[in-house]
């Protein structure tokens, strides 16, 4: 039986883990959970999985939790220490890294400092210190097992194959709710309008980073890190079925891809039973009903998050990390209705440019990138 951490367990990615935990009670446990202020979900699934250990984000949640529970408590911890006590749980065999945005960072790099594989879930995670992460994943032997579909097509797509065969890889892209829609008519857009994802049933940031394409921007440079992919060989196609989820391309001109019905149960099953499979409770792909498959070139022009996330992985030092912190603050105030959809790449594009990079080497170095870029883009907005 393999024990399970998740960090970020009422999110969407955390609910899903929990709901492929569900269905085989002989092959997977919870050893600790990590989440936010959603309390009464967090004391259900407590009840539930009865893991050992358990965080919130704020203390105050703590006595909330208790209360919510009655007499009968596991351990009880909060902020980012009670997340890296979840991540570091000795029982823990697999950490699901699903908190959203660099805040899930630290968490990460404590669990593959305690030796733990990691099934990656939080693209922030490599934005911002993707060598650093490499670097130590390497050191302690943990095997990064990407939950992101896109990147969890590439990683199936790869296996048998040696990386040197490899031309290039190709990220797949909803295109997200604004697709076809007149750059004109992008400047009026409403966050009610943007949190619409037509296939995908993500959390609030993600979703506004599809339809920004920031989202795909992100994943380019994860895909940099976790593959060894210079720019220049990591494509993306639009594919608004989103039923092929990412191909390889190989030096002999033969392309291999991962197929399925979008549901990130898949991936994250995947993740979990690495290296063996299990089943997931997806629906079955019947590819006699899916229709014509189409792809197509993404718009910078109109969507140029995309360009200024490859700018930044081409620029390296503590740009991922100043591009990664910049939109986070851009999309909370677009949520806040303090600037305009199009002003979150606008906003990007600003903080990019004050910035003065430097190569970062320790953890507190990428750390301080993201807390410069945070400030410099709330003066910006004020």
């Amino acid at each position: 039986m393999k024990s399970i951490s998740i960090l970020g367990s009422t999110g969407s990615i955390g609910v899903s883990t929990l709901d492929v935990v569900r269905q085989h009670p002989e092959r997977f446990k919870v050893s600790g959970l990590a989440a936010g202020n959603n309390i009464a979900l967090l004391a259900d699934q407590v009840r539930e999985f009865r893991p050992g250990v358990v965080s919130v984000r704020d203390a105050s949640s703590v006595d909330s939790l208790k209360a919510a529970l009655g007499g009968e408590c596991p351990e009880i911890l909060h902020g980012t220490q009670g997340a890296c006590a979840v991540a570091a749980s000795e029982e823990a065999e697999l950490v699901i890294s699903a908190i959203v945005g660099a805040a899930g960072l630290v968490p990460t790099v404590t669990a593959i400092k305690a030796g733990k594989h990691i099934g990656l879930a939080n693209k922030e995670t490599m934005v911002v210190a993707g060598r650093l992460v490499s670097d130590l994943a390497r050191k302690h032997g943990v095997e990064i097992i990407p939950v992101d579909s896109e990147h969890s097509a590439i990683y199936q797509s790869l296996v048998g194959h040696r990386h040197e065969d490899v031309l290039r890889v190709i990220l797949t892209a909803s295109g997200g709710p604004f697709l076809n829609t007149p750059a004109e008519e992008i400047l009026k857009v409403t966050p009610t309008q943007a949190l619409k994802h037509p296939k995908w049933n993500m959390g609030a940031k993600i979703t506004i980073d599809s339809a920004t394409l920031m989202n795909k921007g992100l994943e380019v440079i994860e895909a940099h890190w976790l593959f060894n992919m210079p720019a220049d060989r990591i494509g993306v196609v639009v594919h608004p079925q989103s039923i092929i989820h990412s191909m390889v391309e190989y030096i002999d001109g033969c392309v291999m891809a991962q197929l399925g019905v979008p549901d990130m149960r898949a991936p994250i099953a995947y993740a979990m039973a690495w290296p063996e499979r299990c089943q997931s409770g997806i629906e079955r792909l019947d590819l006699t009903k899916t229709g014509n498959l189409t792809f197509q070139e993404p718009d910078t022009e109109r969507f140029p998050s995309l360009r200024l996330a490859y700018d930044a992985l081409r620029a390296a030092k503590t740009f991922p990390a100043v591009l990664n912190a910049a939109n986070e603050i851009a999309v909370a105030a677009f949520l806040d209705g303090r600037i305009s959809f199009t002003g979150i790449p606008e906003l990007v594009d600003m903080t990019m440019q004050a910035h003065e990079a430097w190569e970062p080497v320790e953890l507190d170095e990428y750390l301080e990138a993201d807390r410069w870029a945070r400030r410099m883009a709330e003066q910006l907005i004020a």
